[in-house]
């Protein structure tokens, strides 16, 4: 008796699995950046990654104007949950994260922080704002995915992923929608890997395997 009160004690007293990725943020995270165009390659991205990659997958939309749908959209491609980000959400591996609209994405102790956009006019740079913070408070390895997009956001983080000892892809300009965000993350000279959304897939799923080993 004494000792099954002490196993069920000990069993409430162990961490649950969103308390254990608060304090371990050494898993790879892939920050996805695009705009226009973007849904194309996000969806044949998803379709090729599988349930148990071992990363989180952080798509962020560069587009302003109008609200997220990609949280109720991209689910029917992906094997992995899909979650509309909110203050303070726990960072977890096998999982899809949506930035919302017209906010900076942010990671501190293993967690998202939302802040107001730092561009309300003009083309805004939450891409590289989202990788610069990746770069300054997470642990774990880092890649960065330029997609389909207008205008170069994310391209002026690069170096920095880099840097950090992270891996930096570009999507192949002739299976981008809008080329010109991929065209310039490959102009900068940063880029390791320009590969179609399949082929990125299959890199990811690379990456990962080697990370966890």
């Amino acid at each position: 008796m004494v000792r099954d009160i002490y196993e069920a004690v000990n069993e409430l007293e162990k961490p649950g699995v969103n308390e254990v990725a608060a304090l371990v943020n050494d898993f790879p995270v892939v920050c996805v950046g695009g705009s226009a165009g973007g849904l194309d390659a996000y969806i044949r991205l998803l379709q090729n990654l599988p349930a148990n990659l071992g990363v989180a997958i952080v798509i962020v939309n560069h587009i302003t104007k109008m609200p997220t749908m990609l949280h109720e959209v991209l689910p029917s491609y992906s094997a992995m949950p899909v979650e509309l980000i909110t203050e303070s959400l726990l960072i977890k591996p096998n999982h899809v994260f949506i930035i919302p609209a017209n906010r900076d994405l942010h990671v501190t102790d293993g967690q998202f922080h939302l802040k107001p956009i730092s561009k309300p006019r003009g083309w805004p740079d939450v891409i590289t704002v989202f990788l610069r913070s990746l770069t300054k408070h997470w642990d774990g390895k880092l890649v960065a995915v330029i997609v389909s997009g207008y205008d170069g956001d994310g391209a002026d983080a690069l170096y920095d992923i880099k840097e950090a000892g992270g891996i930096t892809i570009a999507q192949k300009l002739d299976t981008a929608i809008q080329p010109d965000m991929p065209e310039t993350a490959i102009a900068s000279g940063c880029i390791d890997f320009v590969l179609s959304p399949e082929n990125i897939a299959e890199k990811l799923v690379s990456i990962a395997r080697h990370e966890l080993l």
